[in-house]
């Protein structure tokens, strides 16, 4: 039988994660797909496991970070979908089966976002399906929820990339995950790229993941992760949005990078995101920038709703968060 899907996992000295996916990948009712370890690298022994497991891999010689490696993935697939799963986590025995059936539903599903949960504290969500908004934020739908909710399927933004499901001959279509990006909100940006070309990313909630969260970076906040997730927000908005949109848009984002700033001056990481703002805008221009077509209006005016409804549910989120923090 012809295998459907391809999952890649790429991986960067995660060798303390590797047994349970891989045992949660053999617990799964469908079978029928095709396994792919991209490793960027490693230097912890993972290599010399991988090959001792026998498990299908490219081994590249250097770290090209979460989008060189799961680009090598997906160039590498001849299957119809591709599943982008990270090392650390271990995913429900009807995962794969849940994800393939609703990425099938229709065509123009780009990606399906599954319902993460945290590994270490299974009463709380981890995510949801990715969100933007208006003030250039991006975050995770529910994290800090309580994992009994978030049943229903929806649209959402853009499909959390830690595990997802792709339909790949979109990538063809419309690129593959920018490398410029290296890590971080490189999900966020090819979820956008696809609602540009008239595609959607769902949420389907009967796909579950338990997610240890941070396993590479090892922290929620470091140096590392804040300049480049500022520097990539600068990516995103530049490539993604047309100039005139970019001008409408401009007080909320500088609002929301004032707010930004003063919340990482408060835990230490002010220089690290004002580096990574200055280094995103002097080498935007070296990005892909989707040129704007009028053919497309109605769907820019449709993502600039959703970027005001994800302002709107990030504050609802937000308050519901810390009124179960504070009860």
């Amino acid at each position: 039988m012809q295998k459907k899907v391809t999952i890649i996992i790429p991986n960067y000295n995660g060798l303390r994660f590797m047994e349970p996916c891989f045992q949660a990948l053999k617990a799964q009712t469908e079978q029928n797909f095709e396994l792919l370890v991209v490793d960027n690298g490693s230097t912890d022994g993972s290599i010399a496991w991988l090959k001792d497991h026998e498990i299908p891999s490219i081994f590249l010689p250097e770290n090209t970070g979460f989008s060189g490696a799961v680009n090598v993935g997906i160039k590498k697939a001849s299957t119809t979908y591709v599943i982008l799963l990270n090392n650390d986590t271990e995913p429900e025995p009807d995962y794969v089966e849940e994800m393939v059936h609703a990425i099938g539903r229709s065509k123009k599903i780009f990606s399906v976002s599954s319902k993460m949960i945290q590994l270490y504290n299974k009463d709380k969500m981890d995510d949801a399906g990715d969100m933007y908004s208006v003030l250039g934020w991006a975050f995770q739908r529910g994290v800090g929820q309580k994992s009994s909710g978030y049943q229903k399927p929806c649209r959402v933004f853009s499909a959390c990339a830690g595990a997802a499901i792709y339909r790949r001959e979109v990538f063809e279509k419309i690129g593959g995950f920018d490398e410029s990006h290296f890590a971080y909100l490189e999900d966020i940006d090819i979820g956008y790229r696809a609602k540009i070309y008239g595609y959607e990313n769902v949420y389907c909630p009967k796909a579950v993941v338990y997610h240890v969260g941070s396993g590479t970076s090892g922290s929620k906040y470091n140096s590392f992760k804040v300049r480049l997730a500022a520097r990539n927000n600068v990516y995103l908005n530049y490539k993604n949005m047309p100039a005139l949109q970019l001008l409408f848009n401009l007080f909320p984002i500088l609002l929301g990078i004032a707010v930004k700033y003063f919340f990482f001056r408060k835990i230490g990481f002010a220089s690290d995101y004002v580096e990574g703002l200055k280094e995103g805008i002097k080498t935007a221009g070296k990005t892909r920038k989707i040129l704007f077509k009028p053919s497309r209006f109605f769907r820019y005016l449709r993502i600039e709703g959703e970027l005001i409804l994800g302002t709107f549910f990030y504050i609802w989120e937000f308050l519901r968060r810390k009124l179960l923090i504070d009860s």
